[in-house]
């Protein structure tokens, strides 16, 4: 499923707002509660279903082989397992010789050239003249590379249907259970990208910010509004009525715009129909035979 990434949020009291300067009459009156509303916007999220969630984005640190998912999860886009690598590579390098007397070493009991002890002094002088040490210097460079890579999941709970994670195929792998993300791995950072509920960063309800869409919240609180009046005993019913006739074609609309597939999607619908109409019509008639299959004896 492809989902809307320019989409634009506003705050559930934004939204009742400007349902309160429709309705002046009772906003004065102090009827409207802003409490038996938020279900109402809530119940309308999840009629327009996941394409109007929000994208988020974390990474987790995964701590004896489990990590727990945010709060808002919803859906599973796509998981990475971060990491680091430090190598040590040689540089190039010439001759580098160094002269330099030999430290005492207490190990070593004999001199090299004759059976005289080596003296207590760290400056070792023998009969063969003043010993020296050939030192050749090395140079190493260490660089660290920092790497995401998949990681599969075993299962397809909570996970989008086209996640590549599923058909990644790989050593690590992690299924989604209870809340938790559970891996083979002991400790590991997980970066992941998923579908999360309507919120901003505060906690506060969040609705789409849609000319098409904002109709269908309106007209929805609008009718929950009314409905409750008229359940105690107002004379609302013409304006019940109106409001009702305005929601259903809201709904129509905002569902219709919702649902349009993206270019992409199209792009699949497409490449389906041309591989199921070409094993149809045309696959049927194809050689399975080649010119040098056959030869022709041409009689005497």
């Amino acid at each position: 499923m492809n989902y809307n990434y320019t989409l634009k949020y506003r705050t559930f009291n934004s939204l009742l707002e400007d349902v309160r300067i429709d309705l002046k009459s009772l906003t004065t009156e102090g009827v409207i509660d802003p409490g038996q509303l938020v279900k109402v916007a809530l119940r309308v999220n999840y009629d327009l279903g996941l394409r109007i969630s929000k994208t988020n984005e974390r990474v987790l640190e995964v701590c004896k082989s489990r990590v727990r998912l945010p709060d808002d999860f919803f859906v599973m886009n796509f998981a990475l397992l971060c990491g680091e690598e430090t190598r040590t590579t040689i540089l190039p390098q010439g001759t580098n010789v160094q002269e330099v007397v030999p430290e005492y070493r207490p190990w070593v009991e004999q001199n090299l050239c004759s059976d005289v002890s080596l003296p207590q002094q760290p400056v070792c002088l023998t009969k063969c003249g003043t010993s020296y040490q050939l030192i050749q210097v090395i140079g190493t460079q260490e660089r660290t590379y920092k790497y995401m890579q998949p990681i599969r999941f075993r299962n397809s709970e909570f996970v989008d249907c086209d996640c590549p994670n599923l058909k990644y195929r790989g050593h690590d792998e992690a299924y989604i259970k209870d809340g938790w993300i559970y891996t083979n791995i002991e400790d590991a950072k997980l970066y992941i990208n998923y579908q999360g509920a309507l919120e901003n960063d505060e906690g506060e309800l969040s609705v789409p910010d849609h000319p098409m869409l904002n109709e269908y919240y309106e007209y929805a609180l609008k009718k929950r509004i009314l409905e409750n009046l008229l359940m105690d005993g107002s004379n609302v019913s013409a304006q019940l009525q109106l409001v009702l006739q305005e929601y259903r074609g809201a709904r129509n609309n905002a569902l219709s715009i919702v649902n349009t597939p993206n270019f992409s999607e199209m792009a699949k619908v497409w490449a389906m129909n041309r591989k199921a109409m070409y094993s149809r019509y045309y696959d049927m008639f194809k050689s399975h035979f080649y010119p040098g299959d056959f030869k022709i004896n041409n009689a005497v």
